[in-house]
């Protein structure tokens, strides 16, 4: 145990965070140790302990609490990879696996919260590797996904993986935000052109045998000027005819995957269909009844997102007439 003499140096001769706690780092062991560093000194320089009078206790205390707390909280936790080092603040989303931060570069790193999850973001690595090779052939499907930058790799045991991504922020939201932004649901003319490419999303990665697995609006992000959607959250994808490696509490999922079978593209496609409904007006009879027919109970009943396309334009046509531009935006706050 540190005496308080010790406790006192130790403190007062630290001018950075990093002095007293090492360099800022995820690795879940080391930010343990950081911790109980933290517990060893605060414990000795505590003014109940010191007592009222010791000033240079108390000082001692006050900016060991702040240094703790900037090297917890602070913008400069750098991580490595082979080839480059990202330096990340604090995050500005969190998932149902990892959370999302902004880099020092054009860049968005992904760190997986938990250890023990890091096999999923293993996944998403495969699934967005495969995704970029057949969009080197089908370029017009590039848009739809996310671009793979960089990873972590294999980490030690206890270590936190992460991925390295287009940054994707200026302009797009993610569907949950729109959700929230028309909270009575959406006009159909408005959702027709988000389901549309939401389908051909789905649809490419269906031709290479890949099921994405949590289709929901927190994965799908949307540019609402340029109506662009980028199918996001890969980290729950597998191959068609597995099963998923981990579920979430978050997300309403068909029957197979909740009787724990092998999922399809149709797991996708009663999923996609569940989004519809839940952002949907009430009033959007016909579109609401076109997603229903896609939520069959048995996987095998469930149309292909390729073929939905044609089924999904015609009822438009029927419902709108001919296709043109529908400008949309999100409602600005307190309008």
């Amino acid at each position: 145990m540190l005496t308080t003499t010790e406790a006192l140096d130790l403190v007062e001769r630290a001018t950075t965070a990093e002095d007293l706690f090492g360099p800022r780092t995820t690795d879940q062991d080391k930010r343990k140790q950081a911790r109980r560093r933290y517990h060893a000194l605060a414990s000795v320089l505590h003014p109940d302990v010191v007592g009222p009078d010791d000033t240079r206790a108390h000082a001692a205390s006050a900016n060991l609490t702040r240094l703790h707390h900037e090297w917890t909280n602070g913008t400069t936790v750098e991580l490595t990879t082979k080839t480059a080092v990202y330096r990340i603040g604090e995050p500005f989303a969190k998932g149902s696996v990892a959370n999302l931060y902004e880099s020092d570069g054009p860049h968005v790193v992904k760190v997986v919260r938990n250890p023990a999850l890091t096999p999923l973001l293993h996944g998403e690595w495969h699934a967005l590797r495969q995704l970029e090779r057949f969009t080197d052939t089908n370029q017009w499907l590039r848009p739809f996904y996310p671009r793979l930058l960089d990873t972590s790799g294999d980490v030690a045991k206890g270590s936190r993986a992460f991925t390295v991504l287009d940054p994707l922020r200026d302009g797009f939201v993610t569907l949950a935000e729109v959700k929230r932004a028309f909270p009575h649901g959406l006009d159909g003319r408005d959702y027709a052109w988000m389901h549309r490419r939401l389908l051909k999303a789905l649809a490419g990665a269906h031709r290479i045998g890949l099921v994405h697995g949590a289709v929901t609006a927190d994965n799908v992000l949307v540019h609402p000027g340029q109506h662009g959607i980028v199918l996001a959250g890969w980290s729950f994808a597998v191959e068609e005819g597995q099963r998923l490696l981990a579920t979430s509490r978050t997300i309403t999922y068909p029957p197979e995957v909740v009787d724990g079978e092998p999922v399809t593209a149709a797991t996708d496609v009663h999923m996609a269909h569940t989004l519809m409904l839940d952002l949907l007006a009430h009033g959007e009879k016909r579109q609401r009844a076109f997603a229903q027919g896609c939520r069959q109970e048995q996987p095998r009943r469930r149309p292909d997102a390729a073929d939905l396309l044609g089924e999904y334009d015609d009822l438009l046509e029927d419902l709108y007439g001919p296709r043109v531009f529908r400008p949309f935006a999100l409602p600005k706050t307190g309008e």
